[in-house]
């Protein structure tokens, strides 16, 4: 059910997976994949580095904001292409986090 007010007028909360792939130089990544997690934090915004990626959750134009700003970053550090992949999550009924999502599951373990 949607909550009282046009969708455009309410701020989007969103979650993000996000898996960012520095091309074109050293086979490590670890120091592009860190100076983006320093970009989440700057931005105060709910990170959780995986194997594999970051998730990410926050109001949607400051998620991609710093999406934007990471591939920035990456480029500036010397990479000359920058692949990512994004998993994007909405939802308007009512206010769920990542650790809440994660919570559900391992409660039926």
């Amino acid at each position: 059910r949607i909550t009282a007010g046009p969708i455009k007028e309410r701020i989007m909360k969103v979650h993000v997976d996000l898996c960012l792939i520095p091309m074109g130089g050293d086979v490590s990544v670890s120091a592009e994949i860190a100076a983006c997690q320093q970009i989440f934090q700057k931005a105060g915004l709910s990170h959780q580095l995986h194997a594999f990626g970051t998730n990410i959750e926050g109001e949607w134009d400051e998620v991609m904001a710093a999406v934007k700003e990471c591939h920035q970053q990456v480029h500036l550090l010397g990479r000359a292409r920058v692949s990512s992949t994004l998993k994007v999550g909405t939802r308007i009924d009512r206010e769920q986090s990542l650790s809440d999502k994660v919570a559900s599951v391992t409660a039926r373990l």
